[in-house]
């Protein structure tokens, strides 16, 4: 899930984040069991065991040992910067993707990171276009990705070639859609409404500022 959101290029330097990228890290963790959002939107743990994945374990270390419990919005901040980097390096050990360097004017050094191996995002993708574009059904892991990337306002980006309105309506629905426990609905719902407000202080403040 988190490569499809947060990649497209350099660990670090992909649309849309961040702070998107850091609401799969949350989304994981609680599909793992590892988290829970409270109905006021507190994030809690509710188990401390390592999940086995290098990114979700450094997240989910420092949601255990925060003195006290913190809102989505907040983590959602606070882990960015680290979502986004882990994405990145997560699909070069993979080998997903492969770096390549280069020097602009002979003196600085660039770094690309062209897709080596499409399979993954191939089938991510497929999942979702089944889902959005063709009315099916989705499981949770693909409904909590296209409620984060709707809450992110993604949709541009995950479906480029297709109607907005019908993609952004679809997405609405299977949003709200009962796709998943009820504990899990709220986390990603949390996640998504953050999300939202995050986007859409920046884009505000990105308007004022250049007014």
């Amino acid at each position: 899930m988190r490569g499809v959101l947060d990649y497209r290029g350099p660990p670090g330097v992909c649309p849309g984040t961040p702070p998107q990228g850091a609401g799969p890290t949350l989304v994981e963790l609680v599909l793992a069991g590892r988290i829970t959002v409270d109905p006021d939107g507190s994030v809690s743990v509710t188990d401390p065991a390592p999940v086995g994945h290098p990114s979700l374990d450094t997240a989910l270390t420092d949601i255990v040992g925060w003195n006290k419990p913190g809102k989505v919005t907040a983590w959602i901040q606070h882990l960015k910067k680290d979502a986004v980097a882990a994405a990145g390096q997560g699909l070069l050990d993979k080998g997903l993707v492969r770096e390549e360097t280069k020097k602009v004017l002979g003196f600085f050094p660039v770094r690309r990171y062209p897709e080596a191996d499409g399979s993954v995002e191939a089938a991510v993708r497929a999942r979702l276009d089944a889902a959005v574009l063709h009315d099916g059904s989705p499981d949770a892991r693909t409904a909590g990705l296209i409620a984060l990337l709707h809450g992110a306002k993604l949709a541009p980006l995950a479906f480029p070639d297709a109607d907005r309105s019908q993609v952004e309506s679809r997405m609405a629905v299977l949003a709200q859609g009962q796709w998943a426990a009820p504990a899990v609905r709220q986390a990603i719902e949390a996640t998504r409404q953050a999300l939202t407000a995050i986007v859409t202080t920046t884009v505000v403040t990105s308007v004022i500022a250049g007014s």
